[in-house]
């Protein structure tokens, strides 16, 4: 994470706003595959290992999640992140437009950026290559692994973030005059997670240790509720990829 400097460079670094949903309701579809038990554990080792790795990214001045869930906002802030709460209450844009305002308070120049909280393989070095690249536009998106949603929505400084996340939100942001990165070699930053299947693909990728505690059982579910076929067998162990937070 930068730190604002006498000489003002870090000024410009990236602040980014991560919404988090109460953990009660949060990760829906992967109740199937996790058990709706297990799958407010995995949202929270979702946020915490996605919020971890943003922080350690050279180009984040700061990370504000914006959430009602107490326990979340614990750990979370923990970590370093700043937490709003979810005053707005009407969904998943009005909290990222919430949480924009809240940057600018403070930091009225800052350029901002929408950060979906399920990247448990997150990497900084990646999200460093994205941010670079949208540095370049007013607004700028990245579209997910599947190239229908999306992971990140940036806005410079004076430019408003103007959020249209959910479903097929790569169109729309498309629509709204926002450029589309197309950087091939950040594959952490497009793997979001909402199925059992895209859990696998993560635990490939390599996740951060939150998760990675949680991912044997989750595993061995997924892959028992046929969530990625035969990727991993469920009466065996399941030996995660991990990486260090930092990584």
């Amino acid at each position: 994470m930068r730190r604002d400097g006498a000489d003002g460079e870090a000024a410009a670094a990236w602040s980014l706003v991560v919404p988090l949903k109460p953990l009660v309701r949060a990760k829906s579809r992967l109740a199937r595959a996790a058990g709706e038990e297990f799958r407010p554990r995995l949202a929270l080792a979702f946020a915490l290992d996605t919020v971890a790795a943003a922080l350690a990214c050279g180009d984040v001045h700061d990370v504000v999640v914006v959430t009602d869930d107490r326990s979340a906002a614990e750990r979370l802030a923990a970590l370093g992140a700043r937490i709003v709460p979810d005053t707005p209450a009407g969904g998943l844009n009005a909290a990222l437009a919430h949480g924009a305002a809240a940057v600018r308070e403070g930091r009225p120049g800052a350029p901002v950026a929408a950060l979906n909280a399920d990247l448990p393989a997150l990497r900084p070095a990646e999200l460093a290559r994205v941010l670079h690249s949208a540095a370049v536009f007013p607004r700028a998106f990245l579209a997910d692994a599947a190239h229908f949603g999306t992971t990140l929505l940036t806005a410079s400084s004076g430019v408003e973030l103007a959020p249209a996340f959910g479903g097929a939100s790569r169109a729309r942001h498309l629509a709204s005059g926002a450029r589309e990165i197309t950087a091939p070699d950040v594959p952490s930053v497009r793997r979001d997670v909402d199925t059992g299947e895209d859990l696998l693909a993560a635990l490939a990728l390599g996740v951060g240790p939150h998760t990675a505690r949680q991912a044997p059982l989750a595993a061995r579910t997924a892959a028992g509720a046929g969530g990625a076929g035969a990727a991993v067998d469920p009466s065996g162990p399941v030996p995660p990829q991990v990486r260090a937070s930092g990584a």
